[in-house]
């Protein structure tokens, strides 16, 4: 899969596609239709196929302090992305020049003028342009004149329920790790390389992989039963917490804190996997370190009786 970044790197050989434009945070059951569908298109049109996609997502850009938590980092999406066969990426950064740029203007420079798509699938509620003017009927307009057709996506629902990013994160919050992962259409995972930490841990026998998760909220918080991928050729089994620690601190972000049974490697670096099996408590704030001690003790246990180990 080929990714561009930025309108300025589109070349001539990056003309005509059948592409889709969305946040697609998480990659989930409905958004994997949406591309089997475009590929389907692409197909028949013997064009690549492309996702359109925004960094930072619009919303972070406008009123970061209200936007939902991320399911997926940028790294995390692309690859879920690439397994669903997508030829090419377009990453258009989001910035003020894009924010106040008119919908006629942004479908004339990108979809006609950098793309030259041949079909567009989007969402009935799709959004785009200054003051959010750009609409389905406009790009329907376009469409008629440039000579390129545009489809809207189908409902994709579960239980009767539509699949969206945000039925997933209202899941996630609430524990709900089988409805999370009946969306997705697999287990939900946070992805991230193993940096360092203070090494609290080590000395109460708890030592933990710390990932950073480079982002001003998570749609996970609490402590849990989890097993780590990238570390063998086997999962592993564990405890996480993810939170701000507030018995040690309890400032600044989140961070995934993993503390694996039975293995003493150090791994700085390395580029794991964490998938949530299920919820053991919320995060808290103890009146002492030694009270923390002892509760990590009953998380482990919990954990381990929920892994079946």
């Amino acid at each position: 899969m080929e990714l561009v970044r930025g309108q300025h790197n589109l070349g001539a050989r990056h003309r005509n596609c059948a592409a889709t434009i969305g946040n697609f945070d998480g990659v989930h059951l409905g958004h994997q239709a949406v591309f089997n569908a475009l590929r389907e298109k692409a197909g028949q049109l013997a064009v690549p196929s492309t996702v359109i996609l925004f960094e930072p997502q619009p919303m972070e850009f406008f009123q970061p302090q209200q936007a939902p938590p991320r399911l997926t980092r940028l790294r995390e999406k692309l690859i879920h992305i690439r397994r669903c066969g997508i030829d090419r990426v377009v990453l258009l950064e989001f910035n003020q020049r894009l924010a106040s740029l008119p919908a006629e203007d942004f479908t004339q420079q990108v979809l006609v003028d950098g793309l030259a798509i041949r079909h567009l699938y989007v969402g009935d509620d799709f959004r785009f342009g200054r003051e959010r003017k750009g609409d389905f009927s406009l790009l329907q307009e376009v469409g008629e004149k440039q000579g390129f057709s545009v489809q809207g996506m189908d409902t994709i629902c579960h239980d009767e329920c539509r699949i969206s990013s945000t039925r997933i994160r209202e899941a996630l919050a609430s524990g709900d790790f089988t409805t999370a992962e009946r969306c997705l259409g697999r287990p939900y995972q946070i992805c991230g390389r193993v940096g360092h930490g203070d090494r609290r841990g080590r000395t109460i026998g708890f030592p933990t992989l710390n990932v950073n998760l480079h982002r001003r909220v998570s749609p996970v918080r609490g402590v849990f039963a989890v097993r780590v991928q990238g570390l063998g050729e086997t999962d592993l089994p564990g405890v996480a917490n993810v939170g701000t620690r507030p018995t040690v601190d309890g400032a600044g972000l989140p961070l995934l804190e993993v503390h694996l049974f039975d293995f003493e490697q150090e791994v700085y670096g390395a580029q794991i996997g964490v998938t949530f099996i299920e919820q053991i408590r919320e995060e808290k704030k103890f009146s002492s370190f030694d009270e923390l001690q002892q509760q990590i003790l009953l998380d482990a246990a919990r954990a381990k009786k929920i892994l079946h180990i």
